[in-house]
This record gives structure tokens, C-alpha cells and sequence, in this order.
């Protein structure tokens, strides 16, 4: 894998704000574009840690939402919105923000960690099971608010 240097998201930046309205279609095409006072409301969340993949030049290249919140079982951990921008899939960069949000999760005390992915992203389910995800037998729901 080339360089990649994995961190958790601290500060509103307009370089932040590009990056992710380059990534968030690649995610979504539904996504709506995040302005700066949804991105900053995310930063701040004590629930939500958005963890960065910048390339050796400082570029973001791929993102993951770990979001972690008491429960009361234990402490919760799950993980969303995982995207590589398309020009740097490939490179194990997927796995580095998979990793690193397993290692907060276990730092805060939670005993698993859960996702979802959808059957078409057959790279994407590769990968987790590759990391030691186990599907799961169970059902899940979706009320629309909307």
C-alpha cells in the first residue's frame, strides 16, 4: 500500500468540505452535499468520529463514520459511510479506516462493532469478512421519516 496516513476529522476546513463533496456521491447518489454547519455539527458530536485517509501529499482519499454512543448493554459502535475515492481503491485504504475504527472501538470499551452493506458491493463485503466481520442472522428495519 502506498503511504497513507489514517486520522480522526478535529476542525472545519474548506479543504474538509471538498473532500467530502467529492466523496459523499461516490457513497450515495442520493447523499445531499454537506454545507458547513452540518459538517461542523458532525465534528462535534461527542457520538461521531469521522476518520480521514489522506495520501503522502495530504489529500483526503478515503473516510469512515465510527459512531460510538452508551447504551444500556455497553457501549455501542458502529460503522457507516465508508467510501474510497475512486482514483485510490485498490490500495488497502479501505481496510486502514476499518482498522483504525475497530481499534477506537475497543479504546472505548465496546465489545462489537456493527455495519451494513449492501449485497452489490460485493469488494466491500469481501473486505469485511476478510477483517473477521461475521454476518449476521438477523432482520433490519427502516421507518422513513420523510
Amino acid at each position: 500500500m502506498d503511504a497513507v496516513r489514517i486520522e480522526t476529522a478535529q476542525t472545519l476546513s474548506d479543504d474538509l468540505l471538498a473532500a467530502l463533496a467529492e466523496l459523499l456521491p461516490q457513497l450515495s447518489r442520493s447523499a445531499s452535499p454537506l454545507d458547513a454547519a452540518a459538517l461542523e455539527r458532525l465534528l462535534r458530536s461527542p457520538a461521531v468520529r469521522l476518520l480521514l485517509a489522506r495520501d503522502d501529499a495530504g489529500a483526503v482519499v478515503g473516510m469512515l463514520t465510527l459512531a460510538l454512543f452508551p447504551i444500556p448493554t455497553g457501549t455501542r459502535a458502529w460503522i457507516e459511510d465508508v467510501v474510497v475515492d475512486s482514483r485510490a481503491r485498490g490500495r488497502g485504504i479501505a481496510a486502514a479506516l476499518t482498522q483504525r475504527a475497530l481499534d477506537l472501538a475497543r479504546s472505548e470499551g465496546a465489545r462489537t462493532v456493527d455495519l451494513t452493506s449492501r449485497p452489490d458491493r460485493e469488494a466491500a463485503n469481501r473486505l469485511y469478512a476478510r477483517i473477521g466481520f461475521k454476518r449476521r442472522d438477523t432482520n433490519v428495519y427502516r421507518y422513513e421519516l420523510d
